[in-house]
């Protein structure tokens, strides 16, 4: 598990687990949360309740999203049930023992804090989500649960790193506003896309007023972390989802 310092505060718990410390087996080893995978259901509630445990005595509930890479932020006044998660890719909270959490295998979770007002979020922000706003909205619904802007910290956690993130140039078009973001790569007429500094820059522009970027890959470090584009360029079929998560005590 990761941690920032920049979170550390004596109502606040919060970890970027790895993929070590679980059940699943195989190319899901061992710490898989991801309930979309095609894991074991029962390992991945058993690895769900370990991310819990790691959270005690004061964790109640796990939440986490159907996420679908878009700019929603849900506001969380009471756990929903499993069988009714709502689609987004962010939540925010003022309830204590209530662990957020967000799957990523090589996008970037995002969690914010303000701890002096009582209020967090945390968000999945994959390339559409960042240029669609999922971390300003995060922002904004954050101050109008009763955050201040410049009370609120927000940490880049484990994600693709530029280096590994290549992309062509239809990709390349949907950031007419952004290529200092984008490096030319080997083959011809792609690039290297870095997805941390995009996260960055847009939390910046919000007026937050700590911001912080872990500097792990989760493509280049396959001993603890799952990374979609890895199992893709391995021709692996699944993959696991590693979770990054937030609570209020």
């Amino acid at each position: 598990m990761k941690r920032s310092s920049l979170l550390s505060h004596s109502n606040i718990r919060h970890g970027f687990f790895t993929r070590k410390g679980g059940c699943s087996t195989g190319i899901y080893a061992s710490l898989n949360c991801g309930p979309g995978s095609d894991d074991k259901p029962e390992n991945i509630n058993k690895n769900r309740q370990t991310i819990l445990s790691k959270f005690a005595p004061h964790a109640t509930r796990l939440c986490g999203l159907y996420q679908i890479h878009s700019n929603i932020v849900h506001s969380l006044d009471t756990p929903w049930d499993d069988d009714r998660i709502p689609k987004g890719d962010a939540m925010v909270t003022r309830k204590k023992n209530i662990a957020l959490g967000i799957l990523t295998a090589d996008c970037a979770p995002v969690l914010f804090a303000d701890p002096a007002n009582g209020v967090i979020g945390a968000a999945h922000a994959g390339w559409k989500g960042a240029l669609n706003g999922i971390l300003e909205n995060t922002a904004h619904m954050m101050c109008r649960e009763g955050a201040d802007i410049s009370k609120i910290t927000a940490v880049v956690g484990p994600c693709i790193a530029q280096e590994n993130y290549e992309v062509g140039p239809e990709f390349l078009e949907n950031f007419p506003d952004y290529n200092q973001y984008f490096i030319p790569s080997r083959e011809k007429d792609h690039y290297l896309f870095d997805l941390k500094a995009f996260c960055l820059n847009k939390l910046e522009k919000t007026g937050i007023g700590y911001i912080e970027m872990l500097p792990h890959d989760t493509y280049g470090d396959s001993d603890n972390f799952f990374s979609y584009r890895r199992t893709t360029h391995r021709h692996e079929k699944d993959y696991g989802r590693q979770i990054s998560t937030i609570m209020l005590v």
